[in-house]
């Protein structure tokens, strides 16, 4: 799944200390994109509408909470000096800002793009397909991440890890 097929563990593990957890082309960003893309076509063909028009400006504000998510947490890593991208090495563990309550602020700023643009464009095909994004976020990328940052950072990832949450 991360583009490492056919390499052994120690492959992966050399390649993981060179560089960032996410060597692959899966990488979070495009999987969310994918979802979304898959959705908006899949709509086109078989509309599922499943909210009122009443609601949609609910999804307008759960997008611009999302964008502000992101952007607040991309500020932290850059204010810490260390890389966002998934294929780049952290330097450091980000514990300021978003990441004060959330050990994972950028995917949820996805999950929130996804799930506002569900309801603004009241399309259901987005909550169907947003479905297996997290998971595959929640069970390849995120146990990726974390076992490199247990590798580079030891006591630091593990404190910062049992005093805050995955998600929320």
């Amino acid at each position: 799944m991360d583009g490492n097929y056919g390499r052994t563990t120690s492959d992966n593990a050399e390649s993981e200390d060179k560089g960032g957890p996410l060597p692959g082309l899966l990488r979070p960003p495009i999987v969310f994109l994918a979802a979304i893309l898959l959705a908006v076509a899949l709509n086109h063909v078989w509309p599922l509408p499943f909210v009122p028009s009443t609601l949609r400006l609910l999804g307008r504000l759960l997008s611009l909470c999302a964008l502000l998510l992101f952007l607040l947490s991309f500020r932290e890593f850059r204010a810490a000096g260390t890389s966002i991208r998934g294929n780049e090495r952290s330097t450091t563990i980000v514990r300021t800002g978003p990441y004060r309550f959330s050990r994972n602020p950028v995917y949820l700023s996805f999950v929130l793009l996804v799930l506002g643009l569900a309801i603004w464009l009241n399309d259901l095909w987005l909550l169907v397909l947003l479905v297996p994004a997290v998971g595959f976020i929640a069970a390849v990328v995120i146990p990726r991440e974390e076992r490199f940052l247990e590798r580079n950072f030891q006591d630091q990832y593990l404190s910062y890890k049992s005093s805050v949450r995955r998600w929320l």
